[in-house]
């Protein structure tokens, strides 16, 4: 007769770690990728995703400085949208578009996650420089076809281009766009993290839909100071069609402040929460 065998469940919250295996990082260069075409298929996802984000985001934003304009609405204070509203816009977005691509490209949509998601070891140097300029060309396209569209309106209201506003210093508009980008590429780590997914595979979560909320979030905190960037493709393809000399001198903080806050987010998430710094300190003991 067999003996009884004792079956000892794991707490709540255990998780061992024979059930999962990190992937392996992705290499610096990898020239095979240019003779790939899912990395070309890639490259035209993220551009497309990003020109259609452009698009209707600053379509948005203009309707709504159209629709509140005293010299237009003698009601303008009830008119358009409202700042609630344009965060919706720009959140909603992410959420399509990241479901709609993730599986192509992985849905970046962005150069700062791109940025962060490379010194991740998430994807490589190649694929990161194609996937910033596609999503910058992307930019450009989106915000011309709003110009195109609505040229009656669109130097009148400013483009959708992203500005510091007045009242706020330099140093104040640089930390709102690097601490509202680490809010957004920390959730893009977790969502995405596949340790989570596998130790919570009980808790269905659809990770377009926290990033897209994180974008809604970031958005309430920061359109009344910089207008909200978090995004350099977004504010450099704005500033390109509107051209003016606002737009310009302040461009900078929509790129030096999201790169920052990405490489925080990378660093916090990739050596703090998971440990990796330690992991290989580990696997060096272990083979000295």
């Amino acid at each position: 007769m067999a003996k009884d065998v004792e079956v000892v469940e794991p707490a709540a919250g255990e998780f061992s770690a024979k059930d999962y295996h990190d992937p392996p990082p992705a290499p610096l260069f990898d020239a095979k990728e240019l003779g790939q075409w899912s990395f070309y298929r890639a490259l035209i996802a993220e551009f497309i995703a990003t020109l259609l984000f452009l698009y209707i985001t600053v379509l948005t934003v203009i309707g709504y400085k159209s629709q509140s304009d005293p010299a237009k609405n003698a009601d303008a204070a009830c008119g358009g949208v409202g700042i609630l509203g344009i965060a919706w816009a720009f959140g909603g977005m992410i959420f399509i578009l990241v479901y709609c691509t993730a599986g192509i490209s992985g849905g970046h949509i962005n150069p700062a996650v791109t940025f962060g998601l490379f010194l991740g070891r998430k994807v490589s140097l190649i694929r990161a420089l194609g996937y910033m300029i596609a999503q910058c060309l992307g930019a450009i396209c989106g915000c011309g076809l709003v110009k195109g569209f609505q040229k009656a309106y669109y130097s009148r209201y400013g483009g959708g281009a992203n500005e510091l506003a007045d009242g706020y210093s330099t140093g104040t508009g640089l930390g709102a766009e690097i601490i509202g980008t680490f809010v957004l590429v920390y959730t893009v780590f977790s969502a995405t993290d596949p340790k989570r997914n596998a130790r919570d595979s009980h808790v269905p979560v659809l990770a377009p839909l926290p990033i897209g909320f994180a974008v809604f979030m970031v958005h309430l905190a920061t359109i009344p100071i910089t207008g909200t960037g978090i995004n350099p493709a977004r504010s450099f393809g704005a500033a390109v069609i509107y051209n003016e000399e606002k737009a310009w001198d302040d461009q900078w903080i929509f790129w030096v402040g999201p790169f920052i806050g990405a490489a925080i987010a990378a660093f916090y998430h990739q050596f703090i929460l998971r440990a990796a710094a330690i992991k290989a300190l580990g696997s060096f003991r272990s083979n000295a």
